[in-house]
This record gives structure tokens, C-alpha cells and sequence, in this order.
């Protein structure tokens, strides 16, 4: 199963601040339904909570220490990203998605297969970060440049990388 890291995030690493995201990026948005939609996608609570309710078309899996926790039906509740992605290999998908937050992506980043990152042209202040990307590791295969527009608060690039070879 592939394991893909899905993230927006600003030239100082900056993810979100108070569990909101820090931005308008319309374009961004589309690419990330385009990719997630169909897909099995891997959060934290504070993530979910802050999305409000499972995205359409997807299957969360939301990562939390709560035993209490729920959810609606047909969603997972997991309490640790290493039983999460087990129970995705357990249903024999090819791909999931991992869309946050901050610590998930911090566990994640060793074990995944590629990044979906859109670099943001801003430095704004925040309170949850994405980890260094380790050039040694990872190489972009694609760059997909937007404008700043309307409907884009910054211009951004859309960069696809990959683990490098060992």
C-alpha cells in the first residue's frame, strides 16, 4: 500500500494556527479533492474536528488516544497511526492518504512513499508546522506553479516528491 502525505504549507513550515488553516487557496482545495476523493484518509482528532464532519467520498480514519471516541458509520476510529495504516492494509488498499496534523505528519514522514506538498508563498504566524523535508530523502519529480488570484489568497507551487532510491 502506498502511503502518501497530503499538506499546504508555508515557507517557515507553518501548517495552521488555532486548528484553522491559515489561508484561501481555492485551486489548492480542488487538488486536494481531486487526490483524496475515493480514498481511505488518515487525521488526527484535532484535524477532524477542525474539518467538522468526514469529507465526502473519503473514508477517515481519525487517530486518537479517546477509547470513547466515534464516529459516524463507515468511518474508523484508530488509536495510533501505526494501527491505522494497519487497518488499511488489512482492507487491501493501494493507497491512503495522510492529511494531518502536525504530529501525525511528523510520525508519518518516515514511513511514507510520497508527498503531495503545496509550498505556500507566505511566512504567517502559526502553531503547528510540517517537519524539514530532507533533500537527502525526498526529490520532486513535479512542479505545478498557480498565481496568486481571486480566488488564491498567495501564489503556490504544487510539488509532487518522491523517496529517493536507497
Amino acid at each position: 500500500m502506498k502511503i502518501s502525505i497530503i499538506v499546504a504549507k508555508a515557507k517557515n513550515d507553518v501548517i495552521g494556527k488555532d486548528n484553522e488553516l491559515i489561508w484561501k487557496l481555492s485551486s489548492d482545495l480542488k487538488l486536494f479533492k481531486k487526490l483524496t476523493t475515493g480514498h481511505h484518509i488518515i487525521m488526527g482528532r484535532k484535524t477532524y474536528e477542525s474539518v467538522g464532519r468526514p469529507l465526502p467520498n473519503r473514508t477517515s480514519v481519525v487517530v486518537t488516544r479517546n477509547k470513547e471516541y466515534s464516529l459516524p458509520e463507515g468511518h474508523i476510529v484508530a488509536h495510533s497511526l501505526k494501527e491505522a495504516i494497519q487497518v488499511c492494509i488489512g482492507k487491501q488498499l493501494s493507497q491512503v492518504f495522510i492529511i494531518g496534523g502536525a504530529e501525525i505528519y511528523k510520525e508519518a514522514l518516515p514511513i511514507a512513499d510520497e508527498l503531495f506538498i503545496t509550498h505556500v508563498d507566505a511566512s504567517p504566524e502559526g502553531d503547528a508546522f510540517f517537519p524539514c523535508i530532507d533533500t537527502d530523502i525526498w526529490h520532486a519529480i513535479s512542479t505545478e506553479h498557480y498565481e496568486k488570484d481571486k480566488n488564491n489568497q498567495y501564489s503556490f507551487d504544487f510539488v509532487i516528491y518522491k523517496r529517493n532510491p536507497k
